[in-house]
């Protein structure tokens, strides 16, 4: 007779399967129930409730997205936000509110050049049920592929390109044009954005209700990290995980991280349903715990920001190393 049984180790290789004791028997019992749950089938048909053992939650669908009805985690703004709140303020000048958010606009039109990415974010409203939040004003921002960030980093100052306001449509949905950001040192691939309650409001970053981040499944990160102009996040990436990033770490980005379809050729589009609840706090620009991340040294890309906030940052986002030339005077 084999020892094993469906890969487990027969505690009495020498009896049959159904004398292997109680344990042996409830271990392949919640098996099959892992099993009949991947395929949708509820427990009870089966007659399994009595066992006891089942949660009351069901299973986590087996996708890079979040699908999850919750609250988005309320992350750090980091030290690179452009809305005002440690110096440069994007928010506050006219072309912000645009789609396409390639080129910088003012009296910059340098585009970024990258793998092509559509950014679409679905948000909900929890405060009334979850229908989808007309009308809110989103602002997305995130770094170029050299992993520099407009506005702060050294010879970005001038720009302000990979940052754009949408407001949400009776779906609750805003589009963006955009490229895949790079890994830098200490971060895991993301994207920032902040909720406002409309457009009239992106101008004051207190009033955000909502202030986080979107992660990018590796999968894809990889396959756009050997494209040319990214072979610094190759080497970045390595470094990193989602369990060590110190924004996605606590559940491994869960309930941020995209769903992305696509390829390199025609560009690739990331997706991510985000719940916004306004009877929370938001405690947006809090830094987050020390460790696994930007401001826990290393050198970012060339052309990337500089790892120590500019004065008066909320902190703990940007790569470690000297701030970028042209960083903001305290507050």
């Amino acid at each position: 007779m084999s020892s094993t049984y469906q890969g487990r180790r027969l505690p009495n290789p020498d009896e049959e399967v159904f004398d292997q004791g109680l344990g042996f028997d409830l271990g392949t019992l919640l098996g099959r129930r892992q099993v009949l749950r991947a395929f949708g089938v509820g427990a009870a048909a089966f007659g399994l409730a009595a066992c006891g053992t089942e949660s009351s939650d069901s299973a986590s669908p087996a996708s890079s997205s979040s699908t999850s009805s919750g609250e988005i985690p309320d992350e750090t703004a980091g030290p690179y936000p452009g809305d005002g709140s440690n110096g440069p303020d994007v928010l506050e000048q006219s072309g912000i509110v645009r789609s396409d958010i390639r080129s910088s606009f003012g009296d910059s039109t340098t585009t970024a050049e990258g793998v092509p990415m559509t950014l679409e974010l679905q948000i909900k409203d929890l405060a009334n049920g979850g229908p989808a939040f007309a009308g809110v004003a989103v602002y997305v921002w995130h770094c170029d592929r050299s992993g520099g960030y407009s506005m702060y980093s050294d010879g970005l100052t001038g720009e302000n390109y990979l940052r754009g306001v949408q407001v949400a449509d009776d779906s609750g949905k805003v589009t963006f044009t955009s490229i895949f950001p790079a890994c830098y040192t200490g971060r895991w691939p993301h994207v920032h954005f902040e909720v406002y309650p409309g457009q009239a409001d992106i101008t004051d970053s207190t009033k955000a209700i909502a202030t986080s981040q979107v992660a990018l499944p590796k999968d894809t990160c990889d396959t756009v990290y050997k494209q040319s102009g990214y072979e610094a996040s190759v080497t970045n990436l390595a470094q990193v995980t989602l369990d060590s990033d110190n924004v996605f770490g606590d559940d491994n980005g869960k309930s941020q991280l995209g769903t992305v379809t696509g390829d390199v050729s025609s560009g690739y589009t990331v997706s991510l349903s985000v719940g916004v609840d306004t009877r929370t706090t938001p405690a947006a620009g809090a830094a987050p715990a020390a460790g696994g991340g930007p401001g826990g040294g290393g050198t970012p890309p060339s052309g990337g920001p500089g790892g120590t906030p500019p004065s008066g940052a909320p902190g703990g986002d940007g790569p470690g190393g000297t701030p970028p030339s042209g960083a903001p005077p305290a507050a």
